[in-house]
């Protein structure tokens, strides 16, 4: 009998310890190489840990929310041959059937991220009954979400949908959840944003009637299978044309070493909302790309986000970053600055209005740009001088695609 002690891996960019997420095994589960054991979070992105070798896990160390040193112990595996044996009450595949790359889940065993766990809850969803196609039985999103197709309520909630619905019944009770993995992430971040730097903000309104023209005239001009332009490749677009003139504002803040890194490259960060908090994905070198290229590429980066198939380098890197909600977009917003980054620009919802035109009050869509700047390296002449030059080719998008010869004429 032998033990073997996996350590927690460096996982790369620096990373010195990782939070732990879940566990998907137990002392005394066999498991198979490579079957995913646990799911742990860095500074960057949540990561899957696979078993180095198969065996029978003798213990683990930590709790969800628990954070382990890389280089410390985090399981323990029995690997001589009649530890790895399956157990008695679990039937081995037939000899004809394709031995899988891992072994599944020790009976009773659920194995899904705590997002698909939480939202099997909200939907009244039983994972122990959803066949998971993923490694090792893992109950995927796509799992959940063709569970969730046609799914007959649970016996509780079809008698609770019974009840007469009533404003006045009293509710009771509290919920407690543990501020772990990304949302830990996400405060923490906040917290050091808002402490460590002096936003002020800049809100601008935008008169985005031809912009919006253009945005209609192009997606019905547009070939089968193309996805629609949103507003955000022109924004992307449009602060690629302005930045060069404000290196100040497409820069980072490196307190260790003491200076401001201003970048000529527009690396574009995408705020993202997704089941597990928000995430900025990186649109690279923006300013090489078309418009239809820009669409593409944000869509590409924010899907995956939203779907936690980000690489860990797709979530670094950024040199400044857009937010929008869409229609929750509000009036005016004031975003915190995704640090060490220096400017953040947030997209406040588009509306029809009544405002004076050409001497005549008339109907325009108007839509407001709430930003933020650290003002300990952007000065307020120049972040209002950045957003009117931004505001200057959003009203008149024809000027986001001239050459820089031909706006001089």
């Amino acid at each position: 009998m032998g033990t073997y002690i996996f350590k927690m891996p460096d996982l790369g960019e620096g990373t010195v310890s990782a939070e732990i997420l879940q566990w998907n095994v137990k002392a005394g589960d066999v498991v198979q190489e490579d079957q995913i054991v646990a799911e742990v979070m860095t500074e960057k992105a949540a990561i899957e840990i696979p078993a180095p070798v198969s065996g029978r896990v003798v213990r683990t160390q930590g709790e969800p929310g628990d954070v382990i040193a890389v280089g410390s112990e985090l399981i323990a595996f029995e690997t001589d041959a009649a530890a790895a044996a399956p157990p008695a009450a679990v039937t081995p595949p037939a000899a004809a059937a394709p031995v899988p790359s891992a072994s599944a889940p020790a009976a009773g065993r659920l194995m899904a991220s705590p997002a698909t766990r939480r939202r099997a809850k909200e939907a009244g969803i039983d994972l122990q009954k959803v066949t998971g196609t993923g490694p090792g039985g893992r109950v995927t999103r796509e799992d959940f979400e063709a569970a969730a197709t046609g799914h007959a309520p649970a016996a509780g909630a079809r008698q609770a949908a019974a009840r007469p619905a009533t404003n006045l019944a009293r509710r009771e009770g509290t919920t407690e959840v543990k501020i772990i993995g990304l949302r830990r992430v996400i405060a923490q971040r906040m917290s050091e944003a808002k402490r460590n730097i002096p936003h002020f903000a800049y809100v601008e309104e935008i008169d985005i009637t031809e912009l919006e023209a253009l945005r209609v005239h192009l997606n019905a001009k547009a070939s089968g299978g193309e996805p629609s332009l949103t507003l955000l490749p022109f924004l992307g677009l449009a602060l690629a044309r302005v930045l060069p003139a404000f290196p100040q504002c497409n820069a980072l803040h490196d307190a260790e070493r003491n200076v401001i890194v201003q970048h000529a490259a527009l690396h574009l960060g995408i705020a993202t909302q997704t089941s597990d908090g928000l995430k900025v994905p990186v649109v690279r070198h923006a300013e090489a790309l078309s418009l239809r290229g820009l669409a593409n590429a944000i869509r590409d980066v924010s899907d995956r986000a939203r779907r936690n198939k980000s690489p860990r380098e797709e979530l670094a890197g950024s040199t400044i970053t857009v937010t929008s909600l869409g229609k929750l977009g509000g009036i005016a917003s004031t975003p915190v600055i995704n640090a060490p980054e220096v400017a953040i620009i947030g997209v406040n919802k588009a509306v029809e209005r009544p405002v004076v035109h050409g001497g005549a009050i008339t109907i325009r869509r108007m839509m407001n740009l709430s930003s933020s700047f650290d003002h300990r390296f952007v000065d307020g002449f120049d972040a209002a001088s950045m957003i009117q030059a931004l505001k200057a080719l959003l009203e008149h998008p024809a000027t986001i695609f001239m050459a820089d010869e031909d706006m001089a004429r």
